[in-house]
C-alpha cells in the first residue's frame, strides 16, 4: 500500500513538474515576462490543451504570431489559475450574470415603486375622504395627515430616485463593457483590425442589403522566411504595416485579418475595376516601401503581398466568393508573387 502511494505520488510529481517545464517553455516562446498573470494564463491554457482558451490561442497564433499582453487581457485570463482551463468562459458567464442580476434589480425597484405609489394613492384617497365628511375642527387634523402621508412618499420618491440613478450607472457600465467584449471578439488583437467573424457579419449585411460587393484575398509574399530570418517580432511587426497600407488605401471599405499572414479587403458599392484600382495601390505603396529591422537599421529586404479579386453574384455566400478569390490568389502566386488576379 506504501508503495502505491509512493508510485501515485511520484507519479503525479513528474506529472506538475511536465506541466511547470511546459509552462516555462510557453512564456519564453512567446516572450512573455514571468509575472503571475502570464503564468496563470500558461496554466490555463496548458492544463487544458484541448479547451476553448487553446482553441482561441490557436486561431490567435496560427501563422506564428506571438501573444501580447492584450491578447491575454482580452482572453479574459488575468486572474487566479482555474482548472480545467475556464477563464475565458467564466468571463463571458459573468458578464451574462451581472445582466442578469441588472435586469432583475430593475423589475423588484419597479415593483416596489409600483407598490409604494399604490399605499400613497390609497392613504390619499382615505385622508381626502376624511376631510371631506369632517367639521372644520376635524378638517385640519386631516390635513394635517394628508401632510405627514405626502412628506413621508416624497422621502420615499428621493429614495427611489437615488437608487435608480444608481442602477443605472452601473448598467451604463456594464453596457461599455459588453460593448468591448463584443468588439473584442471581431477584432484582431494584433493588427487590430477587423478579424473573420466581423468579415463574415458584414459581408451578410451588404449582401443582404443588396450592395454591389467585391471581395479581395491578399497574402504576404514568403512570410514563413521572414519569421525564420527575422524572428516572429519582426513577422508582427511586418504584419502591422501591411494591415496599416491596406486600411490607408482602401479607406470607406472594410480591410480584415482573415488568419496568420492573410487579409481580406470587402469593397462595397464601386465595381471591380475600381476595386482592382484601390488594391493595385495598395500592393505598391507596400512593395514601393523600404522596410529595416528597429533594432539595427538593417535593411529587411523587399516585402510584398500577392492578391486574388473577385466580385460577388447575387445570391452568393462569403465562402463561394472567398473561394473564388483564393484561386485568383494562387494565380498570382504561380504568376510570380507581387501582383494580383482579377475574375
Amino acid at each position: 500500500m506504501a508503495g502505491a502511494r509512493a508510485v501515485r505520488t511520484a507519479n503525479e510529481s513528474d506529472s506538475s513538474r511536465r506541466l511547470y517545464d511546459r509552462i516555462g517553455d510557453f512564456l519564453v516562446d512567446q516572450r512573455l515576462d514571468a509575472d503571475p498573470a502570464n503564468y496563470a494564463f500558461a496554466y490555463h491554457l496548458l492544463a487544458d490543451p484541448d479547451g476553448p482558451l487553446a482553441r482561441a490561442v490557436h486561431a490567435l497564433t496560427d501563422g506564428g504570431v506571438r501573444l501580447t499582453r492584450r491578447d491575454i487581457e482580452t482572453l479574459g485570463c488575468d486572474v487566479q489559475p482555474v482548472p480545467n482551463g475556464k477563464g475565458a468562459k467564466e468571463k463571458a458567464d459573468g458578464l451574462v450574470a451581472q445582466t442578469q442580476m441588472q435586469v432583475e434589480g430593475f423589475q423588484d425597484m419597479v415593483t416596489a415603486i409600483r407598490a409604494e405609489t399604490e399605499d400613497f394613492g390609497r392613504n390619499l384617497a382615505a385622508s381626502a375622504e376624511a376631510i371631506s365628511r369632517s367639521t372644520d375642527g376635524n378638517g385640519a387634523i386631516a390635513i394635517g395627515e394628508v401632510a405627514r402621508i405626502t412628506a413621508a412618499m416624497i422621502e420615499r420618491v428621493h429614495s427611489a430616485e437615488a437608487r435608480l440613478e444608481s442602477a443605472t450607472r452601473e448598467a451604463s457600465e456594464l453596457r461599455q463593457k459588453l460593448e468591448e467584449a463584443r468588439d473584442n471578439a471581431r477584432r484582431d488583437p494584433l493588427t487590430d483590425l477587423p478579424n473573420r467573424r466581423a468579415l463574415e457579419e458584414a459581408y451578410a449585411a451588404q449582401a443582404a442589403a443588396g450592395t454591389g460587393i467585391c471581395l479581395a484575398v491578399c497574402d504576404v509574399d514568403h512570410f514563413k522566411s521572414v519569421n525564420d530570418r527575422f524572428g516572429h517580432a519582426v513577422g508582427d511587426r511586418v504584419l502591422k504595416a501591411i494591415a496599416e497600407a491596406l486600411s490607408q488605401t482602401c479607406t470607406g471599405h472594410l480591410v480584415a485579418r482573415y488568419g496568420g499572414e492573410e487579409f481580406a479587403v470587402l469593397f462595397t458599392g464601386v465595381d471591380l475595376e475600381a476595386a482592382r484600382a484601390t488594391l493595385d495601390t495598395a500592393r505598391v505603396t507596400v512593395a514601393t516601401k523600404r522596410y529595416r529591422l528597429r533594432e539595427s537599421d538593417a535593411p529587411l529586404g523587399e516585402i510584398t503581398f500577392s492578391a486574388g479579386l473577385a466580385p460577388a453574384k447575387a445570391g452568393e455566400g462569403l465562402s463561394t466568393v472567398f473561394h473564388r478569390a483564393d484561386r485568383l490568389l494562387y494565380a498570382a502566386k504561380t504568376a510570380g508573387r507581387n501582383c494580383l488576379q482579377v475574375g
